[in-house]
């Protein structure tokens, strides 16, 4: 396996992996490589030092490089969406019935995602009930990997 460190062309960066240089190369090439955070296909590979497992070869602690301030951003952002994704259901272009429907007491509590036209959310938000936007990236409205 090889884990190559990745850049799209808006400045996201991320790791992917792959079987070999070629599988690299073959999936760049088909568009099958996108960025996690905004499905660019513009991919391109950073310079990156081999992963070698050498704990074992020292006595001395072996410290991980400091990550720059957007990745670790990005990365809690992506961990956000995530757990967003997985604890709650997505209720699609219902959101504002059933928002109302929860907030009414007419149906039980629970955690939902949907889609809301503006002024449909600015609706609920005059009813009282708490809505906000949340952009999604593309790559994770498919099956959470």
């Amino acid at each position: 396996m090889k884990v190559l460190d990745l850049r799209c062309g808006n400045d996201h960066r991320f790791e992917g992996w792959f079987d070999s240089e070629d599988d690299f190369q073959s999936q760049d090439s088909r568009g099958l490589v996108q960025c996690p955070v905004c499905a660019d296909g513009q991919v391109m590979r950073m310079p990156s030092a081999p992963r070698l497992n050498v704990a074992n070869l020292r006595s001395e602690p072996v410290s991980a490089p400091v990550p720059d301030v957007q990745t670790v951003m990005q990365t809690q952002w992506m961990r956000a969406v995530r757990h967003m994704m997985a604890n709650t259901e997505d209720v699609g272009e219902r959101f504002p019935e059933e928002a109302r429907r929860i907030h009414y007491g007419e149906i039980e509590d629970r955690g939902i995602r949907g889609q809301a036209s503006r002024e449909a959310a600015d609706a609920l938000r005059e009813e009282g009930i708490e809505v906000f936007s949340l952009p999604v990236p593309p790559a994770l409205k498919g099956p959470i990997q």
